[in-house]
């Protein structure tokens, strides 16, 4: 499974812009969802897909697959999925827009 990577033609970029391959990695259904599940701690893909509101196990699987290529999924010695570094760092960049989007949602109507 083959991840977008920068250099490489991606969605909305034909240069494969950094910024524009990590948003078409991300902008994938449930890719964030897995990350942000991830962000405590080591899973397996049970755990994983119940965490994830049931989602389809291919759908996981082909995720899981992407991540892993894109560096930023790897598994443990027990088999359980966890964040690389890269991985991790990623959810230190989201925690602003997570806080953004709460600060959004309690506005009044």
């Amino acid at each position: 499974m083959s991840a977008p990577r920068p250099g490489r033609a991606v969605r909305g970029s034909t240069t494969g812009r950094p910024l524009m391959a990590a948003l078409d990695l991300l902008g994938r259904r449930w890719t964030l969802r897995i990350l942000w599940e991830l962000r405590d701690g080591p899973l397996g893909a049970r755990a994983l897909r119940v965490r994830c509101d049931e989602m389809s196990s291919s759908v996981l699987y082909q995720r899981l697959g992407e991540l892993t290529d894109a560096g930023l999924v790897q598994r443990d010695d027990e088999e359980r999925y966890e964040l690389t570094t890269l991985g991790g760092q990623l959810g230190s960049a989201i925690e602003p827009l997570d806080a953004w989007a709460r600060r959004w949602a309690a506005r009044p109507s």
